[in-house]
């Protein structure tokens, strides 16, 4: 209702209306000029892995409880869950000590950190350990693989790491950081493309052994901290 009823002011898109045949031409040579930058092409493949790795960890988590280890989709259900909470967590802390830490530290730790969750995830022995789940309508503690406990670990790390792929990515753009972070949004089909692959590796190898190529892709987005991010060059304002 209150969209129905306000009138927030959009010159470029005024503008586009007026005049849609210079306003294309415009778009096209914004986006031609954000894709000279080394390190925002590099970030937006960033953005792409990421998103896949966001939605792979829990997606596979899950499937493995319950077809590998047998365990009911309500506590599969409830472990996924938590590492939806982990994320809420890590962005409320990541939002508290952004202005004190740069998003080329916070995504250096926290993508380093993830690669450990991940391979301890993945070379643990299946033991299991109790952890809070919801069964019959109730809370109570089930047993699920350890190694899924530090999978579920894993939210705390990409709760940020939008943001700082975000930062890193559009420094020195100028002004094309609009057309950039169109072009951001247009990369979050990684969600779907990076789990599919996942999927069929999971497939034909196995559900813990799919979890490589999230190992690769947090790897990917290390590289892009480390040295992917540093910009070559600055636009005009």
């Amino acid at each position: 209702i209150i969209i129905l009823c306000s009138r927030i002011p959009e010159p470029e898109l005024e503008a586009a209306k007026a005049n849609p045949a210079k306003s294309s031409e415009s778009t096209m040579s914004s986006v031609k000029g954000a894709l000279s930058y080394r390190h925002f092409v590099l970030g937006i493949i960033a953005i792409f892995v990421y998103v896949g790795v966001e939605v792979g960890i829990p997606n596979i988590a899950n499937i493995y409880m319950t077809s590998h280890m047998g365990i009911t989709a309500g506590v599969a259900g409830t472990v996924v869950g938590m590492y939806w909470l982990l994320m809420l967590v890590g962005r409320l802390v990541g939002g508290a000590i952004g202005s004190k830490v740069s998003s080329r530290t916070m995504m250096i730790c926290v993508t380093s950190v993830a690669i450990c969750f991940l391979l301890l995830g993945m070379f643990l022995p299946e033991k299991m350990v109790e952890f809070p789940a919801f069964k019959d309508f109730r809370f109570t503690l089930e047993e699920i693989p350890l190694g899924v406990v530090f999978f579920v670990l894993c939210g705390l790390c990409t709760s940020v790491m939008w943001g700082s792929i975000f930062n890193l990515a559009v420094e020195g753009l100028g002004k094309y950081t609009s057309i950039a972070s169109g072009l951001f949004m247009v990369m979050v089909c990684g969600g779907g493309i990076i789990p599919w692959i996942q999927g069929a590796v999971a497939d034909a190898f196995g559900y813990i052994e799919s979890y490589w190529v999230l190992v690769v892709a947090v790897a990917y987005m290390l590289f892009f901290a480390l040295w992917g991010s540093k910009p070559s060059k600055k636009a005009e304002i």
